[in-house]
Parts: structure tokens; C-alpha cells; sequence
């Protein structure tokens, strides 16, 4: 992994979280600090518990309250959420403008833009946030136009059967 890069895995396949997670294993593995992010995977992602034993070396962070995912959940409480994801946005803009780790994972995070908790513009602010020595991974099923100029590496996963 090049310092400082902006990686991207989209697309409506299943592995985009699983690959970003084995870099951040990866990462780890060469003494670099990680933290993971996770967005509209409700409270319990999935495949993160397991992650969460190799702290302190990798730092697994969920900023919902409710255990189930964000598009199950009524307007209501889909709007005290999206709160609680803009502290997890805000978080992720600190950990990037103050070199926090070396690699920042934001899994699902360009759901966000889909679901419109965030705006293009607001999550071309958050990259920009990010200073040199950090490496930025982000995951989610559809990537933003603008956000190809930033991106060194895009990652279209997709099921062929």
C-alpha cells in the first residue's frame, strides 16, 4: 500500500467490505495503525467482531445506536440515525485531518450520499480533510462522479454468476 492513497471498492457485488478489511489486516500486520469506520450496517456489523480482538492495532468504530441497518428502520428513527452517522462523518474528518492512523477504512461510506445523509460536496470536503500521511479506503455500492478525480484506485466489484 502507497502512504497516503484514496482507494475505492464499489459496486453491486459482495467482497468490497471483506477486501477493505483484508488490507486493514494487512496494514496492520506491517505495524501500521488502522481505524474502521463502519456506516448504515446498524450497530452489529457483520463480519466486524472479529476484527474488533485485534485492537489495539485496528480500531473498529460504529457511531448507530440501533442494531438493525439504516434502510429498515422508519423515517423516524432513520433521522435520529443520520445524526449519529454525522458524528461518525465528523470523527472521520478529525482522525483525517490530524493523521489519527495510518489507513482509515469508511465502510459504506458512500451510501451515504445515496441515502442523503451527506452531499457530494460534503464528502468531497471530508477527502480533502485528509492529510498527506494518511491512506483513505472507502466502500459502498455506488461511487459519486466526483469522487473519481480524487480516487488513485477504484475497485468496480461485481458478481459474474
Amino acid at each position: 500500500m502507497d502512504k497516503g492513497q484514496i482507494t475505492v471498492f464499489c459496486g453491486e457485488g459482495k467482497g468490497k467490505t471483506s477486501a477493505a478489511l483484508g488490507q486493514g489486516i494487512f496494514a496492520a500486520s506491517q505495524g501500521k495503525s488502522v481505524i474502521i469506520i463502519q456506516f448504515l450496517k446498524g450497530k452489529a456489523g457483520e463480519q466486524i467482531d472479529f476484527i474488533k480482538r485485534l485492537e489495539p492495532e485496528i480500531k473498529v468504530f460504529s457511531f448507530e445506536k440501533l442494531d438493525i441497518n439504516y434502510q429498515a428502520l422508519s423515517p423516524e428513527e432513520q433521522q435520529e440515525e443520520a445524526m449519529n452517522i454525522r458524528n461518525g462523518i465528523n470523527f472521520a474528518r478529525k482522525v483525517l485531518s490530524t493523521e489519527g492512523c495510518d489507513l482509515l477504512i469508511l465502510d459504506e461510506v458512500l451510501g451515504l450520499v445515496d441515502q442523503n445523509i451527506v452531499t457530494d460536496e460534503e464528502m468531497i470536503a471530508l477527502i480533502e480533510a485528509k492529510e498527506e500521511g494518511t491512506e483513505l479506503m472507502l466502500t459502498g455500492i455506488q461511487m459519486c462522479d466526483a469522487l473519481y478525480t480524487y480516487a488513485d484506485n477504484v475497485f468496480r466489484i461485481e458478481s459474474l454468476k
